[in-house]
């Protein structure tokens, strides 16, 4: 069975909609506790604009700052061609970039409508290309809202579907499809995977789910079912969406992880290890998490008898 790649984005989109600034030794240091528990990959931090995202701001040094591992490839997002310049002069192995699949969240998320946003990834791809670290550089694209907007309600397969096959001919290697505001469920994400996996069966594909309605943990499963092996996760369930109400964070990795160890699937993630990574977000980030196996504690634990 081929084993899973958990993507870790916590300390990209669990910490941009923090209020409080995390400091980069935190940062760092907290980097490079992940990047020892097996994690595939690593998305470290976002180059964009301090202004637009404060907690961000220091890009740059983090990446600079944490420790390569064999391994573990690190990622980061970035908006534009600038963006993308950054991240290549720190030599990060991949670059993600983002558009939505709706109009509406487009412009209330990028202030860009999916046309607009798909020239802008063709600008980008052909700088990474022409760079002289951008050769080895891994291209994915994350579309937003592929289950759903929370301005439009349902967003069409065959929409997806173009969209997708519009990337991949600019140039992006891998996608990523992203239920951003917790709206999917197993059957529609089962009928979705399906249909990009027999189109492109050679794209890696990774999901993107987030906890809104609770749902998260059942959508991934499905997305395996349908055959997906890559997956993105947020330690403790940090995250959430600025522009839905009420959302969320990202589906937790502990718990992500937990689930299909228990079930025989291999994550290549030592959980034991990710656990006490997760124990220690409350002093991080000052508060309370969502993620329920680090409180639980593991299936297979045992509590000794009350005493009468």
């Amino acid at each position: 069975m081929t084993r899973l790649q958990i993507n870790e984005v916590a300390p990209r989109d669990g910490l941009q909609i923090e209020a409080a600034f995390v400091p980069t030794e935190e940062k760092v240091r907290w980097i490079d506790a992940l990047s020892a528990t097996g994690l595939a990959r690593i998305e470290a931090t976002a180059f964009v604009s301090p202004k637009a995202v404060p907690a961000l701001a220091d890009a740059a040094e983090v990446v600079a700052g944490i420790t390569r591992r064999p391994g573990v490839g690190i990622t980061a997002l970035v908006p534009n061609v600038r963006g993308a310049e950054r991240a290549l002069a720190c030599e990060v192995d991949e670059i993600n970039l983002v558009m939505s699949a709706s109009v509406s969240h487009g412009r209330a998320n990028l202030r860009m409508t999916p046309d607009q946003s798909l020239e802008q990834f063709a600008a980008i791809v052909e700088t990474v290309r022409a760079h002289p670290q951008g050769r080895d550089v891994f291209i994915n694209a994350s579309l937003s809202t592929s289950f759903g907007c929370p301005f439009e309600g349902e967003v069409a397969e065959a929409r997806v579907l173009d969209l997708v096959g519009r990337q991949l001919a600019l140039g992006v290697q891998g996608v990523t499809l992203c239920d951003t505001t917790g709206m999917a469920n197993p059957a529609q994400v089962g009928r979705l995977c399906e249909a990009v996996l027999e189109r492109w069966p050679d794209t890696p594909f990774t999901l993107h789910f987030h906890n809104t309605r609770g749902m998260g943990l059942a959508n991934a499963l499905a997305a395996w079912q349908a055959g997906i092996i890559r997956f993105d996760a947020s330690l403790g369930g940090l995250g959430g969406c600025p522009f839905a109400p009420g959302a969320t964070g990202n589906v937790c990795t502990e718990d992500l992880v937990h689930m299909f160890e228990q079930m025989g699937i291999a994550t290549g993630v030592d959980l034991d290890a990710l656990l006490a990574v997760s124990a220690t977000l409350p002093d991080l980030v000052g508060h309370d998490t969502p993620g329920q196996v680090v409180k639980a504690g593991k299936a297979d634990r045992r509590y000794p008898m009350p005493s009468r």
